[in-house]
């Protein structure tokens, strides 16, 4: 492993790998990128790969947008097929009082080109006939949104910045951020030190306690998610969109010929806990066939957990910490971290060699809103 590097990025998951790529891209190729497990293989392969555009703030929008062209060309860009399926996310409200907030947010996504339109019970079952309809008044779709393999696109990212120069370094988890007088100087591991001015934390829900080792807040904790997918499944179609029951969170789409699913428990504590909840996982199948029936007959192939890593306002870190000279941040997206990983590899890069992203304001994400109760909350978490 070298010992001294221009930056050291800590954790190899889309963030890393795509703020890595987007530096080198740019011309800074002495880069150490330093994974506590293998490439992609924390929270972005636990993802459900989820990619939309339907958010309810300017930065998100546009983050989201510019990352799903990536994602379109993402075979032509870096010679791999991730399975994109651009079959639409559709939002299922059954609370009234949500509907001015979502027409409002409508009225934003598309004043800055998302296709997203406001969708009627109708509109619901030509789009989704096996969804129950009895207490849906209305929705939102958008035909660009969809999902793809989280793994294989993290992994494209990183293939191209090593071909770039970049090293990417597995099993080699970070135990110290050096810090010399006011600014960062490196990193201690296990198999030595690195010298470098510049340490980018894109840790997801290990952020914490990184940034604890420069003596640095970085208000991210880690929420257990469970996903599921059954057995190959006829009764539904293979063409129905991402659909979402907003109220519950609870989610299904096509995957592998059978459908993946999950829902939030959001009463449950912050955790580290990645086993699988067979009660919850009970209480979700239930919501799912309460939505759509046809699940009744569906078998559950397996189940898996990872984690959501939320901030206080469910926006991310993203930026300069505020702590030691050279110390940045990627992390905290609350669920919404690999469908925007491509805009913010980009922004990031534009930061750190330029002063700031040519043209999306990530001000609203910067580390230090918290201490000044300027909160930037995002209304569309799932």
């Amino acid at each position: 492993m070298k010992s001294t590097a221009e930056a050291v990025i800590i954790g190899a998951g889309i963030m890393g790998c795509a703020t890595a790529h987007a530096l080198a891209e740019r011309g800074m190729t002495d880069i150490v990128v330093l994974e506590r497990d293998q490439i992609a293989r924390g929270s972005t392969a636990d993802a459900a790969g989820g990619i939309r555009q339907q958010f309810s703030t300017e930065t998100n929008i546009r983050l989201a947008r510019e990352s799903v062209r990536v994602w379109e060309s993402f075979p032509e860009r870096f010679g791999r097929d991730i399975g994109l399926r651009q079959q639409g996310y559709l939002f299922l409200l059954t609370n009234p009082a949500e509907e001015p907030v979502f027409r409002r947010n409508l009225a934003l996504q598309q004043r800055f080109g998302v296709p997203s339109r406001w969708v009627t019970p109708e509109e619901i079952a030509a789009l989704n006939p096996g969804v129950l309809l009895d207490d849906v008044y209305g929705g939102t779709f958008c035909p660009e949104d969809g999902w793809c393999d989280t793994y294989g696109a993290t992994i494209g990212f990183a293939q191209a910045a090593r071909a770039l120069g970049v090293q990417i370094e597995e099993e080699a988890p970070v135990t110290d951020i050096l810090v010399s007088g006011d600014r960062v100087a490196g990193v201690r591991t296990g198999r030595g030190e690195i010298s470098a001015p510049l340490v980018i934390v894109a840790a997801g829900p290990w952020t914490r306690r990184v940034g604890a080792l420069a003596g640095v807040d970085l208000p991210v904790d880690p929420y257990r998610r469970m996903s599921f997918i059954t057995e190959p499944f006829a009764a539904l179609p293979q063409s129905l969109p991402m659909t979402i029951d907003f109220a519950s969170g609870l989610y299904f789409h096509p995957e592998s010929h059978g459908f993946l699913f999950g829902m939030a428990n959001r009463e449950e504590p912050s955790s580290f806990d990645k086993t699988v909840d067979e009660n919850w996982m009970v209480t979700t199948v239930e919501a799912l066939a309460a939505r759509a029936p046809a699940f009744e007959e569906a078998s559950i192939l397996r189940g898996w957990a990872g984690f959501y890593e939320i901030t206080p306002d469910d926006n991310p870190l993203v930026g300069w910490t505020g702590g030691p000279d050279g110390l940045a941040v990627a992390a905290g997206f609350s669920g919404h971290g690999f469908m925007q990983g491509p805009a913010i590899g980009r922004c990031m890069a534009e930061l750190i060699l330029e002063g700031a992203p040519r043209d999306i304001d990530i001000s609203p994400f910067r580390p230090s809103r918290f201490a000044e109760g300027d909160l930037a909350q995002e209304h569309n978490v799932i």
